[in-house]
């Protein structure tokens, strides 16, 4: 007999082999049912897998994101079921689940595949899905892995089996199909109702461009087809909020192959927007104690060596900039962290200094693969709203929890709802990081502690900790559901020690600062190209760069047009005059496009009163009313936006 321990704290003995499928099926035919994955002892675990053990259970459904992981997973050895049906030949990459279905990439060989052929995959898949084929899996040796993967012209899962422990490989099978792959997956593929092919991209293999470029399928699948209808409406209306179709409309940025991929360019009303969002942020700032300092755009190699980037990151970076120095090396500042451990160091601390905040809105530099680019999202080169705190440990705590009240003021301010993850380092592979055990567990104490306080619900997530430090990620979720990873707080004991940063205690001994990285932002790219989906481009009144358009019904009225917008300039409110020779239908369309909030509407009645027509972006008409009454308004609804 063995113990399963629920997660309400119960214990009950059950026979040794039985799968979670039958512990469920044990408390409820009804959660049997809906249960899609398991975890045991916090390993993933399949529900049709034996237990042979004690162990904790977890069950999780189609709303976990276990249980959606798992269901998609499984659904990408479908589609690779069906492509092997369908293309003699085809070579198998990867087919990982990730955020929203799942993907495959494929060497194709002499055959091509096109997005005509997206309608003839779903038909093969859903066909093999009627065969309702059980998912099994089985352990494998080594040895038997390789004949079996070569045997069938599968170099690429050789080339993966190769480097695996033996002992430690499993694979997966439905109907013909058979796959090297960790797991978990559902039982069978009968629950996949519903399938669709979303778009191919290539991709190199292991994501190294000397490697073959593979082709990858993403599709997406659901256990009802009313589930895909209404993805494949919100599917439209985020083509609709592309942040690169409405930046090209609201001209706030551009990109050019003559300056280079993922090198954005602002344009002017986008400088603005910026501009704005670093004002707004640095007088959040100032009423903390954060001092502002600014770093160049490159530092020595040799920094970035001592900060352990280099070593971590060097390879996939830009490379060194060499001086006619003979040995000299510079590189683009991938951080701007290094640059500011050495601004401690300028003068001797005290523990009567600290804390120590220092913050910039610093542009780093780090080469991103050409297919990997994508709008503001993953750029080459991007400003952090950076800062970095030097604190004692007995400042830690009250420290990290300002941090995190400045960033829910933030996120609160732009109407995001939002999920915290603790991401912590991986247990079973210390040498992606850096620094002592010891620091590492009292570091991740501390957020743990911190977001208890607070009374946060927050994940914690094994293996995305930076390589210095754990940290707490704040997952923003916008108007269509999606999750991004926005603003970041980092508690590090390692980059102190390695610059060898020192100060003075009560006790008058050298003791070692702790560092906390931490930007509400993340980065500007990324929070404007998130807030323009968000917000469909309509952004709050304080933070868009043309608050107002004043479209006169004639060249007639021109002139009082620009008196409107000289009085508005004059009282703090940004307006523009749109006086093209053109109908006032077109410009009030035109205008709307650009997402301006205000259209004034200015003719022969509003010259004689000193008044405007006001109509407002998505309401319609709001009537006329004097000017400097139509402003005191505009600047009453700004305050009420950022004070709030």
């Amino acid at each position: 007999m063995i113990n399963i321990t629920f997660p309400d704290g119960n214990i009950k003995q059950f026979e040794d082999g039985i799968t979670p499928l039958q512990v469920a099926e044990s408390i409820s035919a009804g959660l049997a049912r809906n249960i899609l994955a398991a975890k045991l002892n916090d390993e993933e675990w399949d529900i049709a897998r034996p237990i042979t053990h004690d162990g904790a259970i977890k069950f999780f459904k189609w709303d976990d994101e276990e249980g959606k992981h798992a269901f998609w997973h499984t659904s990408a050895h479908l589609l690779a079921e069906a492509l092997q049906e369908l293309y003699k030949g085809v070579q198998f990459g990867i087919g990982p689940a990730i955020e929203n279905g799942f993907y495959y990439d494929i060497d194709p060989g002499e055959n091509t595949i096109t997005s005509a052929d997206f309608e003839k995959i779903e038909k093969k898949m859903l066909e093999l899905v009627a065969r309702k084929e059980d998912v099994v899996r089985r352990d494998i040796s080594k040895a038997d892995a390789l004949h079996f993967f070569g045997d069938g012209g599968q170099s690429l899962k050789c080339e993966l089996i190769s480097e695996l422990e033996d002992g430690h490989i499993t694979t997966y099978t439905q109907g013909n199909f058979t796959d090297l792959c960790r797991g978990p997956h559902i039982p069978t593929t009968a629950p996949i109702k519903a399938v669709k092919i979303l778009s191919l991209a290539g991709a190199y293999w292991r994501g190294d461009e000397k490697r073959p470029q593979l082709v990858r399928v993403y599709g997406i699948s659901f256990p009802k087809k009313s589930m895909l209808d209404e993805y494949l409406v919100l599917l439209e209306e985020a083509k609709k909020r592309d942040h690169r179709k409405i930046g090209k409309e609201m001209e706030l940025f551009a990109f050019s192959l003559n300056v280079g991929q993922g090198l954005p360019l602002w344009l002017p009303k986008g400088a603005a927007l910026r501009n704005r969002l670093q004002d707004y942020l640095a007088k959040i700032q100032k009423k903390y104690g954060y001092q502002q300092v600014i770093t160049p755009h490159i530092g020595n190699k040799n920094l970035y060596i001592t900060s352990g980037h280099y070593a971590k990151y060097g390879k996939d970076s830009f490379q060194p900039i060499h001086t006619p120095e003979e040995g000299e090396e510079y590189m683009l500042k991938p951080m701007n962290c290094p640059h500011h451990c050495e601004i401690y160091r300028t003068a001797p601390r005290s523990y009567k200094d600290l804390p120590i905040r220092y913050a910039e809105f610093g542009t780093v530099y780090r080469y991103e693969m050409s297919g990997e680019l994508h709008g503001l999202t993953r750029v080459r080169s991007f400003t952090q709203d950076d800062a970095h705190l030097y604190c004692t440990p007995e400042q830690l705590k009250q420290e990290f929890l300002s941090v995190m009240d400045i960033i829910n003021h933030i996120l609160g301010v732009f109407g995001f709802e939002y999920e915290a993850q603790i991401s912590l380092r991986d247990p079973k592979n210390p040498t992606k990081y850096v620094g002592s055990d010891e620091n590492w567990e009292r570091a991740q104490q501390a957020i743990i502690e911190a977001c208890a306080e607070k009374g946060l619900p927050a994940k914690q997530v094994e293996g995305e900790a930076a390589f210095y430090g754990p940290k707490l990620d704040f997952m923003v979720k916008d108007a269509l559901g999606r999750r991004w990873q926005l603003g970041t707080i980092q508690v590090d004991y390692n980059l102190p020690e390695r610059f060898g940063l020192e100060y003075t205690g009560a006790d008058n001994q050298k003791h070692r600062p702790i560092m906390i990285h931490r930007a509400p932002f993340g980065s500007l790219e990324r929070f404007v190209a998130v807030l323009l989906e968000h917000t469909a481009g309509k952004l709050p009144l304080w933070l868009v760069p043309d608050q107002v358009v004043v479209l006169p019904i004639s060249e007639k009225y021109n002139d009082y047009a620009k008196h409107v917008v000289d009085v508005l300039n004059d009282n703090d409110v940004r307006a523009i005059i749109d006086d093209r020779n053109e109908k006032i239908g077109k410009k009030i369309r035109d205008n709307e496009l650009k997402r301006i909030p205000y259209l004034l509407i200015v003719g022969e009645k509003e010259a004689s009163n000193d008044e405007v027509s006001v109509r407002k972006q998505g309401e319609g008409d709001k009537g006329s009313k004097k000017i400097i009454t139509f402003a005191t308004e505009i600047n009453a609804e700004v305050a009420a936006m950022i004070n709030k």
